[in-house]
């Protein structure tokens, strides 16, 4: 088992105080724990850490059941437990794929923790496909959202099933306006770090006008206006969102769509190329507003207003984490006003009359038809691009090795070059497919 310290120092990070707040209550008493954060303020973390020294890595069975609202949240919290090398295995588990490819997987791994979605969570346990006896901790991220009446059976009939486990952690950026009998809460510690602040002030609330009902031409040229920064643009249902991106994609602008009624490698790749750079704006439902951790993004644009308090508070805390600053855009057509309930400063924004081309991204993804089975590091892929590429090492960004092929970032006005040079060429002695994402 690796120390804190170390483990600390390995992803590079000083605890912030609801951290360690949440760190001691949960190491420190046998109390259940709810834990109160603004979105970006590092609540996967606050709970992972002091489960790295709770639970046992030389024991091959499940000790933890971290429950999540939806599969990106899942597949982020394994990447973060698995990136600190603490011992302790993961797997996520979550719709979109079979269960019986997921239980395979399970006998493989033997993980210590599992990250579920409620629905895929009560499937593994109705069939039996886990040993729960050693699990001693269930934890809720985004509770708010879990407990809400959609999830309130899946829920109860978890704790029915997990009736012995110890401990109970509670983490969300809002405040449920209750905690249901059947999550079994006793003794129970809580951190509270929620800041009478709606938003934080380090975030720039922007109001800008559309002459006609149709936003779309306001959004394109709002797009224009404020550059080649990360932003997120939020609609509340799914065809005004494959609208909006078609039509900004006919307009020169590289987009990724997401939403719920994509397949499962469909979003995977829409927030990949999002993430890491090769598409600076990203079109979305709410699904994008709880759940990701992706740094650096710029500007928050409702195209449609958010349909409660929770909704905004949770977009907006897609920006400014940390201590970062950012920008809310909201675009209001001619019969639209603000809702009551957003509070703050609020600037009424200009878009230049004469505007710059649409942005191009920093970077384009390759798709690289070899992976970790096939012996592929990352150090394989710098050396090959840098190699046969022509590629400096300042023009890759970031290298994913999945299991059966890799995803790599390289600098976009580089990237023709590149599939030149590199057509036909061999890594590690074989050929293989080296194409963009699109």
């Amino acid at each position: 088992m690796k120390g804190l310290d170390n483990i600390q120092q390995k992803l590079g990070i000083k605890l912030n105080g609801m951290q360690e707040a949440a760190m001691n209550a949960i190491l420190h008493t046998n109390k259940d724990i709810l834990v109160l954060s603004p979105t970006g303020s590092g609540k996967t973390l606050a709970y992972l850490l002091p489960l790295t020294q709770l639970l046992n890595p030389d024991n091959p069975q499940i000790q933890a059941v971290v429950i999540v609202p939806g599969r990106e949240l899942a597949l982020q919290s394994s990447e973060v437990l698995n990136n600190m090398g603490s011992g302790l295995k993961a797997i996520a588990c979550y719709g979109g794929r079979t269960a019986m490819e997921e239980h395979r997987h399970t006998k493989q791994v033997c993980p210590h923790i599992i990250f579920a979605t409620p629905g895929r969570l009560n499937d593994h346990l109705d069939k039996n496909n886990f040993n729960i006896d050693n699990i001693k901790f269930i934890i809720i991220d985004e509770f708010d959202k879990c407990l809400e009446m959609g999830f309130q059976n899946e829920m109860s009939r978890i704790f029915e099933k997990l009736s012995h486990v110890e401990r109970h952690i509670l983490l969300s950026a809002t405040n449920a306006k209750s905690i249901p009998q059947f999550v079994q809460m006793g003794r129970t510690e809580k951190v509270d770090y929620l800041s009478t602040e709606q938003v934080p002030d380090r975030v720039t609330i922007y109001k800008v006008k559309s002459p006609v009902k149709d936003k779309l031409e306001t959004l394109r040229q709002l797009l224009c206006d404020i550059g080649n920064q990360s932003s997120i643009v939020f609609l509340n249902y799914r065809d005004s969102v494959e609208r909006t991106a078609s039509y900004l994609e006919q307009n020169r602008f590289t987009v990724s769509a997401f939403h719920g009624g994509l397949e499962q490698k469909q979003r995977e790749d829409a927030l990949y190329k999002f993430t890491n750079k090769s598409a600076n704006i990203l079109i979305s439902t709410d699904l994008a507003s709880r759940g990701l951790d992706i740094p650096d993004i710029a500007n928050i644009i409702h195209y449609h207003l958010p349909e409660n308090e929770d909704g905004y508070i949770h977009r907006v805390g897609r920006t400014a984490r940390w201590d970062k600053m950012g920008k809310t855009f909201f675009i209001l057509g001619p019969d639209e006003a603000l809702p009551d309930y957003i509070d703050g400063n609020m600037v009424d924004y200009q878009i230049s009359e004469e505007l710059p081309e649409p942005p191009k991204p920093q970077m384009a993804t390759l798709y690289i038809g070899k992976g970790k089975k096939d012996k592929l590091s990352k150090g394989d892929i710098v050396g090959f691009l840098c190699k046969k590429g022509g590629l400096q090492i300042t023009e890759i960004g970031r290298i994913d090795v999945k299991d059966r092929y890799t995803y790599v970032a390289v600098s976009h006005p580089r990237l023709q070059h590149v599939l030149q040079l590199v057509q036909g060429e061999k890594i590690k002695g074989v050929r293989t497919v080296i194409e963009e994402v699109k």
